[in-house]
């Protein structure tokens, strides 16, 4: 599956960014115990009495994302580029995420580029925006088009490419079963939508 977001369609005013009211670490570790039960197991039995802990513990770590501001992450940019006219590029950056659908993981990779006019930041940045939204319950065209619009947003470059190729365990794990299929997204936006030879860079550089 390739699905090509649309810069128009970024999402900035969702239900997600609504504030829930978080149940007690107490609530959520008895809602572990409900679903092991669920499942047809014991919960108080030696080897799972301690699981609801680490299940809550986990979920900590996965959804860590939702207690960060991304665009907190990129407020110190860089604008002394020395004449730098060409584009910034991280390829290879481990995804770890967990579809909203049934709550599994998504697992891959993330490449993405931008050009920019008057700001640069520092790279390790640009990792952690995308782990910052990879860590909250989320959709793979989704979490593309936020990344793209969060980095506009903040350091207004000339433009920006990325390509997300993953897979989703809740595929390759359950359902339909198909353990080698991978989701890949896209977006381009300014002079990579616009200049052919510069999509065709990037992408020739994923595989370079």
């Amino acid at each position: 599956m390739d699905a090509r977001v649309d810069g128009n369609n970024t999402p900035t005013n969702r239900e997600r960014d609504v504030k829930v009211d978080k149940p007690s670490r107490e609530e959520a570790e008895a809602a572990v115990r409900t679903l092991i039960s669920w499942a047809g197991d014991n919960p108080d039995r030696e080897g799972l009495v301690d699981t609801p802990k680490r299940v809550v513990k986990a979920y900590q770590e996965f959804f860590a994302g939702y207690e960060e501001n991304p665009e907190d992450v990129l407020g110190r940019t860089f604008e002394d580029v020395e004449g730098y006219d060409d584009m910034v590029m991280l390829r290879d950056i481990s995804l770890e995420s967990h579809c909203e659908h049934h709550m599994v993981a998504i697992l891959g990779k993330v490449h993405i580029a931008y050009m920019p006019v008057d700001k640069v930041v520092g790279i390790s940045k640009l990792a952690r925006v995308i782990e910052i939204f990879a860590k909250r319950l989320q959709t793979q065209e989704t979490m593309t088009a936020q990344i793209v619009d969060c980095i506009q947003r903040v350091m207004e470059p000339a433009g920006i490419a990325i390509l997300v190729d993953a897979k989703h365990q809740c595929m390759t794990t359950r359902g339909i079963r198909k353990p080698d299929v991978a989701t890949i997204t896209t977006q381009f936006t300014g002079v990579f939508a616009e200049d052919p030879k510069m999509e065709a860079r990037f992408l020739a550089m994923i595989n370079s």
